[in-house]
């Protein structure tokens, strides 16, 4: 998973500016919220979270050989996001 640091905000901020934290989800798709410089939690774009809901529900109603083929057709690390899902299923 490819994200810049702009994408990392610390709990006492989100805390303090949550509208600022939203605007920015809403612009970047998603932001990272770290608790003690530890990963604590995601914020989703309403958009973001919508894309990746009917991914996993496409997912959850394909057989299992289907998913470990699509598994194998993703791209190397850091670059899963330039497919499309629709792209995926293509290559089934």
């Amino acid at each position: 998973m490819i994200f810049s640091t702009s994408m990392i905000v610390s709990n006492s901020d989100m805390i303090k500016n949550y509208k600022t934290c939203r605007d920015k989800a809403e612009g970047l798709g998603k932001i990272f919220i770290l608790k003690n410089n530890q990963p604590d939690a995601v914020l989703f774009s309403i958009s973001e979270y919508e894309r990746v809901s009917a991914f996993m529900e496409y997912l959850e109603h394909m057989e299992e050989e289907d998913v470990a083929k699509l598994y194998g057709n993703l791209p190397d690390e850091g670059l899963r996001m330039s497919k499309t899902i629709d792209q995926l299923r293509n290559e089934l």
